[in-house]
């Protein structure tokens, strides 16, 4: 396994979303009616440090969402590129998530995941994250 510190983690930027959106069709499983330019460039005007990257030799390789919003600590889009997968990325990633949730004083990270994904379960277990079956997800999209 390589060491998960050779990848380096940083803030996106608005510069950085046309490679993170290239990248979620290849690394990502699924879409939303937010993923796009004028959403993520949303997220990253509202909370410049919520899209965490992570790079190796100055390729993108992984990312993840870490959104607070004062009260819940929501984590969506870990994804790692096909060819970088099970060399601590995702840990790494979801790592920098929790320390950023700690230091804003979050008290649960809440992950989307979706449940067809089975090639992601095993690394939310491994993270220390289950699914509660007493929960379910229910969504409108707005202003349509």
């Amino acid at each position: 396994m390589d060491d998960p510190g050779s990848a380096r983690l940083r803030s996106a930027t608005a510069a950085d979303l046309d490679a993170v959106l290239a990248f979620w069709k290849t690394a990502a499983e699924g879409t939303s009616i937010s993923d796009d330019r004028e959403g993520v460039e949303r997220l990253v005007a509202r909370d410049p440090e919520a899209l965490i990257l992570a790079e190796r030799d100055g390729a993108l390789v992984g990312t993840v969402i870490a959104g607070f919003d004062g009260w819940r600590c929501s984590l969506y889009r870990l994804a790692v590129h096909p060819d970088h997968r099970r060399r601590g990325i995702s840990g790494a990633l979801l790592a920098a998530a929790e320390e950023r949730f700690v230091t804003l004083g979050g008290r649960r990270g809440d992950a989307m995941v979706l449940d067809e994904n089975a090639l992601a379960h095993p690394a939310w277990r491994s993270a220390g994250y289950a699914p509660q079956p007493q929960w379910s997800r229910w969504v409108k999209p707005l202003g349509q």
